[in-house]
């Protein structure tokens, strides 16, 4: 709290609060770029300024399939009842040209001379009871057709028809939003962060791949892309401008077999679009890597397919992913917890360029963390040394402290013929 007036002048308080504000670094965050594909796999892209909406009900299927659920309740019940509702008042306006509204009529088609179209319809209301039993084909027994009128079975042709193909349109759109393909990709997950260390004497840019199913995902193939914002030699400004690197497997066909967590590894070679970024560098870098991962769902047959990107402050120079794969009683055993652990490996600083044109700088690299390895462990033993010798110093002490002194007892008789002595 500011001092009171009366007590501090006025000019001191300001004078010391512009200090305090001098003295304190302001700190300016940088403002985040917008990423193009989330983590969870989400394009963050909006689409504005459509005209011509109509091209989404030439596809309907796929507009209902792409709407929410809450969307897609609405109109699976307004589509059955906007059916009843039109079919019921047909049947009203038939039974009305025909006559069939009458009260003296009964409710039987051979009580009297007089047959109706339909039965025991005299309201709108019998009318609408009528047309979902005709569509939903319950059958109460209470209203039934008659060969009176051609216009009724025409009718009754034509709800049947309509009512088939209603239900066909709907209850395969629910089916498709229950099995869409991205909800098997919930159970693929890829690592929070990618790591760059040197494997097989390369930079290499790798991150972590697993699936939480024990359903495999078939002819499964990992895709990587850079997209980055650039500019062309005649000052063309592309936003959006996606580079394919490629991925380090030894396989021709490109698939990998998904039984357990994987690392994907790029190495960052002259077509890598990583070659001259170095450590320093890494950090001022607008780029977002796109990793997708596509294949085949074993139990339905399903393409599926999901995605995650790394921007350069998810990327970890020198780090290296720790195994999670270990073998129990005959079994291969997965440790999720430390499906994204990393830890500092030895690592050189400078770019993959530099790397090749001065291949001696990973041999110093190496050897200086082979020293700093060996000083490391002489100080691990040599603190095991000292506590070891501790250890005997306090365990000689307490047993020193713990030796009884011998006490001499001198009898009276003894003192007796001392003295006589």
């Amino acid at each position: 709290m500011l001092a009171r007036k009366s007590i501090i002048p006025e000019e001191y308080v300001l004078a010391r609060i512009a200090a305090e504000n001098l003295r304190k670094p302001r700190i300016r965050d940088r403002p985040r770029k917008a990423r193009f594909i989330a983590k969870n796999g989400a394009c963050n892209l909006a689409h504005k300024n459509i005209r011509e909406q109509g091209r989404f009900l030439q596809d309907i299927f796929t507009t209902l399939v792409d709407l929410k659920w809450r969307h897609t309740l609405v109109i699976f019940t307004m589509s059955f009842l906007c059916s009843w509702l039109l079919f019921a008042m047909m049947w009203w306006l038939v039974a009305f040209a025909h006559g069939d509204m009458d009260a003296s009529i009964e409710c039987a088609a051979n009580t009297t001379k007089w047959t109706p179209c339909v039965t025991c319809v005299r309201s709108f209301t019998s009318a609408f009871l009528f047309s979902i039993e005709v569509q939903v084909t319950i059958g109460f027994g209470g209203r039934m057709m008659t060969e009176e009128c051609p216009l009724a079975i025409t009718v009754l042709i034509l709800q049947n028809i309509v009512g088939l193909i209603i239900n066909a349109v709907m209850l395969g759109c629910i089916f498709m939003k229950t099995a869409q393909a991205h909800r098997r990709a919930e159970t693929l997950i890829f690592s929070r962060q990618a790591v760059i260390a040197v494997r097989n004497g390369k930079l290499c840019f790798m991150f972590r791949v697993g699936d939480l199913r024990k359903s495999m995902i078939i002819s499964a193939s990992v895709r990587i892309q850079v997209v980055r914002k650039t500019t062309t030699p005649e000052g063309e400004i592309i936003p959006i401008h996606q580079v394919d690197i490629p991925v380090d497997n030894p396989i021709e066909s490109n698939n990998i077999f998904l039984v357990a967590p994987l690392i994907i590894c790029h190495v960052i070679d002259k077509r890598s679009p990583l070659y001259d970024i170095s450590a320093a560098d890494l950090a001022l870098q607008d780029l977002e890597l796109i990793v997708v991962l596509e294949g085949v769902v074993e139990t339905t047959g399903i393409t599926t397919q999901a995605r995650t990107s790394y921007i350069a402050e998810e990327i970890l120079w020198g780090h290296r992913f720790v195994p999670i794969v270990t073998e129990e009683e005959g079994v291969y055993a997965v440790d999720y917890s430390k499906f994204g652990n990393t830890i500092k490996v030895a690592a050189p600083r400078c770019s993959a360029r530099e790397l090749d044109e001065k291949p001696s700088i990973l041999i110093q690299t190496l050897q200086k963390s082979e020293l700093s390895h060996q000083n490391s462990l002489r100080k691990r033993n040599s603190m095991r040394r000292n506590n070891s010798i501790r250890r005997s110093n306090s365990m000689r002490r307490t047993n020193s402290s713990l030796i009884v002194p011998k006490v001499q007892f001198i009898t009276p008789e003894g003192s007796q013929s001392a003295s006589e002595t």
